[in-house]
């Protein structure tokens, strides 16, 4: 014998019913027993009906027209030869007595629960009587029973719990007795001792369903419902959320506790009891296998079973020295809740006794709060404890799984995962049996915590990194260019997959969750809302997703002054741009223990060297033990192209306006020959090797005449142009002592300077060519010959790659 529950989706309309009714008449010939939810919709309108009748309205009939027209409509259609005559009958006479319920309902201006209950049932007395007679007529052997005949409760109305000795009874005394192949009962439904109409709770149809599969045995109960069956998590959270194919009870009562709205707890004790399999199975796609229930799974993968959540939770602490080595106060605690009907969700207690944390429906936090300070308003008065203190808008989050028994590391995984996205845990719980690890979170880090979870415990090993890029000049162009060749690689190799979801520059922002069109992103930028960096910002923290990376190409200070608030929603920070790193030391020191404290990156490679592995060089160095004693360097890529092709036979500005062109300079090139820009590089790695600096401490020998230095950029080529001379002689000296002109930079025992020098052909530097650099790293272990690194300093191309390499880090 087979039990099958009817959910309200699948007979929400005629065409639904009908492929109800296919599903039945395709059995293996088992007997069956069909248990029927309300139509989808009804149970609201029957509420209405029930809600407008007390406040004193008559509109609770348009409401009850609302209801006839819908069943009268499906039952025209699914009886297109002939509706039969003792089915109408039974509709008009139930919604005539729905009708005269209503009534006494507006006469007397109270809904009691007891009325209430009578008016729900409709929807499954009218449900099961449609289909029982459209299964007839198709020619089937059905027998349709009052359910309020054979499930028996008590008068807890809304909520009846059940007589199971007598339910059981009547049970199997109506199925033994019926000689029909088919039974057909209305679910939700049940009756008193006294004959009043009761209903069983959320998911009654379900319960219905499964009290008579244990009752008579069963050989398996069959849920069918609007899913394929049980989901590694929601999937309206997780896209690639996975069907769970097999499940055990204990599992699968785990996730129904924890809001898998699938299937409720108490569907799921009765067949437990008696080890009959449940199965879940989608209604529009009876094909699919769906989701077995059974007593122990024969299939074992993965740790985890599945992630799921409650929200509207609020947290109570009760909290007080007083408590400390006193027995007595949890049970005072939970008495005073349960006094009150107050259901407790998840505890946890220190371990000093100093507090007991409970989690409980937020609706509930008020009144908690009121009952658990009168019971304890001795002690409070006192001093031996705290006023009960509550915390709204949390969730719970839960991990589930029978094999998280014999692995280790699990809560590991997922606390530092958590961690790692600024994701912050309120309280924590695990029971003894390891089968649910459950953390309180903050309501609005739901998605943002399932995504992560499931992407570490259920994902192929790709990771989602969410990228937003503030700067699409030529460095940001080159790297999205270079982000959308190798995106296929990079997921294949490093299992990342790259999102850009964000651009921006300095007028305008472009945005979506879903990810931008990487070849059209920058000119549908051009085209977007004009706003400023701190919407941006505003619009990155809104979303809280997670491995969120936002990388600066900009040379804004106002984008700096963004990082704290990113960095604090442990969001990494890649920066090309040097403020942040070459500003006072306080703000260096500041946002990188920001990025440590929130467990973020703070990322700078390029600040040095463009690509040039120079930053990471160092900190491997300095992280090893070594000991930075001397540093050397030519560290502006644009100083080194315009000596290395300045010769006399052009002007020195030509040359300089040449390497701007070719984008080795920065937007103003007074910055590069002025030797600011290299005083910046040669702070950030004496900060970096330990030394404690500012910008002041940096000798800076010039070889720019004044003048050149003030006004605007075209002045400043215009200068350049009238002190040709002054560069002609510079060039003239060192190539009549047959030397080169090289601008270095040095560090030696915390002493840094900045200059243009004469060098010879012996020097490391002489033969650096074009726009490279170069770093050699004096070192207790690098002593007499240094550790050198070598190669273009300057570049769209090369700096949008040492950009692309941070990101990877960050995101690894």
């Amino acid at each position: 014998m087979k039990v099958l529950k009817f959910g309200g989706s699948s007979i929400g309309s005629a065409a639904n019913i009908k492929k109800v009714v296919a599903i039945v008449g395709n059995s293996d010939g088992a007997r069956r027993i069909l248990v029927f939810s309300a139509m989808q919709g009804i149970t609201d309108k029957l509420i209405e009906s029930g809600n407008r009748a007390a406040i004193g309205g008559r509109s609770y009939i348009q409401s009850i027209q609302s209801i006839r027209e819908q069943h009268l409509q499906t039952i025209q259609t699914l009886f297109s030869d002939a509706v039969p005559d003792d089915l109408i009958r039974y509709v008009q006479s139930e919604l005539s007595e729905l009708e005269s319920v209503c009534e006494g309902v507006y006469r007397v201006r109270e809904l009691s629960g007891r009325t209430l209950d009578r008016i729900l049932s409709f929807g499954e007395l009218l449900s099961s009587n449609i289909i029982a007679s459209l299964l007839s007529t198709n020619g089937l052997n059905v027998e349709w029973l009052d359910s309020r005949k054979i499930i028996k409760t008590d008068q807890n109305y809304g909520f009846a719990a059940i007589d199971f000795t007598e339910t059981n009874k009547r049970i199997g005394e109506s199925v033994n007795n019926s000689k029909a192949a088919i039974l057909v009962l209305p679910g939700f439904i049940g009756c008193t001792a006294d004959d009043s109409t009761t209903t069983l709770g959320r998911g009654g149809s379900d319960y219905t369903a499964s009290i008579i599969a244990a009752a008579v045995g069963a050989d398996s109960l069959e849920i069918w419902t609007d899913v394929d069956g049980m989901m590694t998590a929601d999937p309206r959270l997780v896209r690639k959320a996975r069907h769970i194919a097999r499940i055990t009870y204990r599992e699968a009562l785990e996730l129904s506790h924890f809001g898998a709205k699938v299937i409720y707890p108490p569907t799921i004790q009765p067949v437990m009891a008696k080890g009959i399999p449940l199965w879940i199975r989608n209604t529009f796609a009876s094909g699919n296998e769906g989701t077995l229930i059974e007593a122990e799974s024969s299939t074992a993968e993965g740790i985890i079973r599945g992630i799921t959540s409650i929200d509207n939770i609020a947290m109570l602490s009760l909290e007080g020295s007083g408590m400390v080595g006193i027995p007595g106060f949890s049970r005072r605690l939970f008495d005073a809740l349960s006094r009150s009907q107050i259901n407790v969700i998840l505890i946890t207690q220190s371990s000093s006794e100093h507090s007991i944390c409970v989690a409980v429906d937020d609706k509930h936090s008020a009144l908690a709060k009121q009952v658990v300070d009168r019971e304890f308003e001795n002690e409070i008065a006192v001093g031996k404890i705290d006023p009960l203190r509550t915390e709204s808008g949390l969730s719970i989050l839960a991990l589930v799984g029978d094999n998280m028994k014999s692995h280790t590391g699990v809560s590991g995984r997922m606390f530092s995962t958590l961690g790692h996205n600024g994701i912050n845990i309120s309280a924590i719980a695990q029971g003894s049996s390891e089968r649910n690890i459950s953390a309180a979170i903050r309501s609005s880090d739901v998605r943002k915590a399932v995504n992560v979870l499931h992407e570490e415990f259920f994902s192929d090993g790709n990771k989602q990194i969410n990228l937003f890029i503030a700067g699409v000049g030529n460095v940001g162009r080159k790297l999205l260019e270079q982000i959308r060749t190798q995106n296929e690689q990079i997921s294949e190799a490093l299992r990342l997959n790259l999102r850009i979801i964000g651009i921006a520059n300095s007028k305008r922002r472009l945005i979506s969750a879903d990810g931008l069109e990487l070849t059209t992103a920058v000119d549908n930028l051009n085209s977007s809302e004009a706003l400023s960096i701190e919407p941006f910002i505003d619009k990155i923290v809104e979303l809280n997703l997670r491995n969120t990376i936002f990388v600066d190409l900009t040379a804004s200070p106002d984008v700096v002054e963004t990082y704290p608030t990113l960095l604090r929603k442990s969001v990494s920070v890649i920066a090309c741009n040097k403020i942040a790193a070459s500003s006072n030391y306080g703000r260096y020191k500041f946002f990188k223990d920001l990025a440590r404290e929130y467990n973020s990156n703070f990322l700078y490679e390029t600040n040095v060297g463009a690509g040039l592995p120079v930053i990471n060089t160092l900190n491997d160095l300095i992280r090893s033990g070594d000991r930075v004693n001397r540093i050397e360097a030519v560290l502006s890529g644009t100083l080194n192209f315009v000596f290395n092709n300045y010769d006399g036979s052009r002007n020195f500005a030509e040359v300089v306006r040449q390497a701007q062109d070719e984008g080795y300079t920065e937007p103003d090139p007074r910055l590069d020959l002025s030797g600011t820009d290299v005083a910046r590089k040669i702070l950030i790695l004496a900060r970096e090797a330990g030394y404690r600096l500012e910008m002041p401490d940096i000798e800076n020998t010039g070889f720019l005449p004044e003048s050149c230095l003030a006004g605007s950029v075209d002045d400043f080529y215009f200068e350049l142009n009238r002190h040709e001379y002054h560069f002609r002689k510079m060039f003239d000296e060192a190539r009549n002592s047959d030397k080169f002109l090289k601008y270095i930079a040095s560090l030696k025992e915390g002493t840094a300077s900045v200059g243009l020098e004469q060098i010879g052909p012996e020097h490391n530097f002489a033969n650096l060519s074009g726009k490279d650099n170069a770093v050699l790293f004096y070192t207790n272990r690098y002593a007499d010959q240094p550790l050198v690194i070598k190669g273009a300093g300057a570049g769209a191309d090369v700096t949008a790659a040492g950009v692309f390499a941070d990101i990877i880090r960050a995101a690894r």
